[in-house]
């Protein structure tokens, strides 16, 4: 019974966390429609989140011996999947919800797992099932269904080019990251907070750089501090407690909520209609999603 209701409790914190998650895709927007340069702004919000998370590491004896006892490989790798998932991925996403609506964006990003399992078969030496090949062509579909026939204003086409770029880029991190915890060697805390330190505070310094500081209104701090806080220190935490008790295939499934909530939220919110074309596409990417995320013990 007691782990009956310790497992309901952990699908009820994520699926509270998909909300959150899928509620910063909004408040990008809004954040953005007021001039806030993306990379400056994304920087912003994930240096903010690691300085949060910052006392639970140093405060924890445990987590303290870890990074003191970390080897210079396990530093250079936390760094390098830093660059890759924050700077890279994360500035990508901002930069992508610049020039589309959040629909489209989401769409791209949800084909990440089609791709690692695509790339699984050479990197990781996992062959996809028939049943998630089935998936594979569905989620394909989906996207011809979306897209087809592309006729997009250039800057929406500059956008596509970003956003495509996005989700190879998180394909590349969600890779590295399998590869970084598999073990299970270093806490997933440390994990988190190294690889955000490194990859925050370079993208926070590349957008002053490149984009400049912008004119941040009152509203746009409370967006910022509000997803620093909330929507990644406090949903990366409640997260990370539910990967203790979830399997990798419920993790994934709930995951993937983010893209109907993101739809709806962006629909009350943003005013992004959708055509019954474009509800057809997202449905088939979502379906495909699952079908591949359901991962059989044997392959059929």
């Amino acid at each position: 019974m007691r782990a009956t209701k310790q497992h309901t409790k952990a699908i009820l914190q994520a699926i509270f966390v998909t909300i959150l998650w899928s509620t910063s895709w909004i408040l990008i927007k809004v954040g953005l429609h007021d001039n806030l340069p993306p990379i400056t702004f994304a920087g912003l919000r994930y240096t903010l989140a690691f300085i949060c998370l910052a006392p639970f590491v140093f405060v924890n004896s445990s987590h303290r011996t870890v990074l003191k006892q970390m080897s210079a490989r396990n530093w250079g790798k936390l760094a390098l999947l830093g660059v890759v998932y924050y700077t890279l991925t994360q500035g990508a996403m901002f930069l992508a919800l610049a020039f589309l609506p959040a629909n489209m964006v989401s769409l791209l990003l949800n084909l990440t797992s089609i791709f690692v399992g695509i790339a699984g078969i050479s990197l990781l030496k996992e062959s996809p099932s028939r049943l998630q090949w089935f998936g594979i062509g569905l989620a394909g579909l989906g996207v011809g269904v979306y897209f087809i026939p592309i006729d997009l204003p250039q800057l929406q086409l500059t956008g596509l080019g970003i956003g495509l770029f996005c989700m190879m880029m998180n394909v590349v991190s969600s890779l590295f990251s399998r590869e970084m915890n598999r073990d299970a060697i270093l806490p997933p805390l440390v994990v988190t907070f190294i690889s955000m330190g490194v990859g925050s505070i370079l993208m926070l310094i590349t957008g002053l750089v490149i984009q400049g500081f912008g004119t941040a209104t009152g509203l746009d701090w409370v967006i910022i501090a509000w997803m620093a806080v909330a929507n990644t220190a406090l949903a990366f935490t409640l997260w990370n407690r539910t990967l203790q008790v979830l399997t990798a295939v419920e993790s994934s499934i709930l995951n993937s909520l983010m893209m109907p909530q993101i739809a709806i939220l962006a629909f009350v919110f943003l005013g992004e209609g959708l055509t019954s074309k474009a509800i057809a596409g997202l449905a088939l990417v979502g379906v495909g999603t699952l079908v591949v995320q359901l991962k059989p013990h044997d392959n059929m």
